[in-house]
């Protein structure tokens, strides 16, 4: 088993903010790719209404191509039950919902309250979903663009609230406002209310602070990692929020600590290459792939 568990999220988080489509078809070459490099859970796409986010639109032929990859665990995002529902039926082994701590973000993103939307969860939790995984995503969990401070308080009981049917939680910096010392004393209050059912972190590089708040989330004992190839991603519902934290770098940074992903990261360079074929007018970040692995560098095994 790897030390560190990555989620590549970029086909859901990255392409939803991309100003270019990427096609059907470039889709399912990018995600065999990141399967061949060793992923092992990818968020291919999100089941919400096309007219709000076009680049979704084909979710379930992506679900129904990915369930095909083998030891791929595909994770689908969905706002409500309807979209819980086109999910199951597509075939996800997992299904993120975004719970947000911050009210006015929450209201923006899912038209509903913070609480509602827990209500919400819960409703798709109670509705029959053999073999699929829920997990409860509290998004703003340090910070947020609309409504600014988001108190500890909030994400704590939300999380609380989530942990009591969801099978995994996580808290998300969905624009880019954490910082380490912050993401430490957020990720220990909750993991002291809700145990182990805290399991994954999601972070924006915004401010160039991803790296060093996955590394805080690590010393307080995560071990599931979001990340997007290429630090694409945002919330088109946040303004402000950009990319996530960048799968090239975040695997390195672990990696060339001693810590093994179960990732290769010259495939994992192979398919960035199919990313930038794909959408070429697409900005698309990383200091791994570009500067090169050091000389010497081995890999953990």
């Amino acid at each position: 088993m790897p030390d560190i568990h990555v989620c590549e999220v970029g086909p859901r988080d990255g392409l939803q903010n991309a100003k270019h489509l990427m096609p059907t078809a470039a889709k399912k070459a990018w995600i065999s790719a990141l399967a061949a490099a060793g992923l092992k859970e990818i968020e291919v796409g999100s089941f919400v209404p096309p007219k709000l986010i076009p680049a979704m639109a084909d979710t379930g032929e992506i679900v129904r191509f990915a369930r095909t990859l083998p030891n791929v665990t595909v994770v689908a995002l969905a706002p409500n039950l309807k979209g819980f529902q086109r999910a199951i039926e597509a075939g996800a082994h997992k299904v993120t919902f975004p719970v947000s701590a911050s009210r006015q973000h929450s209201e923006s993103n899912v038209r509903m309250t913070p609480d509602q939307m827990v209500e919400e969860v819960r409703r798709c939790a109670q509705h029959p979903h053999p073999g699929v995984e829920i997990e409860g995503a509290v998004s703003t969990a340090f910070g947020c663009t609309m409504q600014g401070v988001v108190p500890d308080d909030d994400v704590v009981r939300i999380a609380a609230a989530l942990a009591q049917f969801c099978d995994g939680v996580a808290l998300a910096d969905t624009v880019g406002y954490a910082n380490p010392a912050q993401v430490k004393r957020i990720f220990s209050r909750v993991r002291r209310e809700i145990g182990s059912k805290l399991e994954g972190a999601h972070f924006h590089n915004t401010r160039g602070l991803g790296l060093a708040n996955a590394l805080a989330a690590y010393e307080e004992g995560v071990r599931h990692f979001d990340s997007s190839m290429g630090g694409l991603g945002g919330c088109p519902f946040a303004p402000g929020a950009s990319g996530n934290v960048i799968t090239e770098d975040l695997v390195f940074m672990f990696e060339s600590m001693g810590l093994s992903t179960g990732i290769d990261l010259d495939r994992l360079f192979a398919a960035r290459e199919i990313l930038v074929r794909s959408i070429p007018d697409e900005p698309i970040y990383g200091h791994t792939p570009v500067a090169g692995l050091p000389k010497g560098f081995s890999a953990h095994v």
